[in-house]
């Protein structure tokens, strides 16, 4: 039974050891990553204000 736990155990740090290992300094794939969803955060912020734009037309409109 002790021969399991000791096993368990090793196997348990193993995963965070490797899981560890994968936090790594960022790379140029994940930076080209948040730079098209900074770009495709703002893109959805202008497309946004120009709905509202459009929107305030056509209220000005009917008026």
């Amino acid at each position: 039974m002790n021969t399991k736990k000791t096993l368990a155990s090793l196997f348990a740090i193993g995963l965070l050891t490797a899981g560890l290992a994968g936090c790594h300094k960022e790379g140029p794939a994940e930076k080209a990553g948040k730079e098209i969803d900074n770009a495709t955060a703002t893109v959805g912020e202008k497309m946004q204000e120009a709905g509202q734009d459009i929107q305030k037309a056509a209220d000005d409109a009917k008026r």
